[in-house]
């Protein structure tokens, strides 16, 4: 099995529990308190991962940008997310957010003009499909 694919696989896992969590946490927390503890949990991951990785700032500023961007988008994609999981059923938050692969594919077909195939386009109806089922 290749490196990148166990990362991904620890990822996925990691992630699962990410739902899980926060829908326990946000049984028995507000859910905006869950957020700001998910962020400060978020925060000590980052500062241990700095020191471990001895990290020193640099890199082109177009980059930089799209680092803080992703932060930002992941911060208020969070909030929300937090919010809904604290009113909904965890299995279809957890389910629709996790499609959020759609945008990705979208934005970098019509921004980045990366071709989608058949097979592709057909996976994205079916997970549109799948958004419109689980959301009735």
């Amino acid at each position: 099995m290749s490196q990148w694919f166990s990362y991904t696989l620890i990822a996925m896992l990691m992630w699962g529990f990410w739902g899980f969590f926060s829908k326990l946490a946000t049984s028995v927390l507000r859910d905006t308190d869950a957020y700001i503890y998910e962020l400060t949990g978020t925060l000590v991951v980052g500062l241990v991962m700095v020191f471990l990785l001895r990290f020193h700032p640099g890199g082109k500023p177009v980059g930089i940008l799209y680092g803080l961007l992703s932060g930002i988008a992941v911060g208020v994609g969070s909030y929300f997310f937090f919010y809904a999981i604290a009113r909904g059923r965890s299995a279809v938050v957890v389910t629709v957010t996790a499609m959020y692969p759609l945008v990705t594919l979208l934005l970098s077909q019509l921004l980045l003009h990366e071709p989608l195939s058949l097979k592709q386009t057909l996976g994205i109806g079916l997970a549109i499909g799948a958004i419109l089922l689980l959301s009735t």
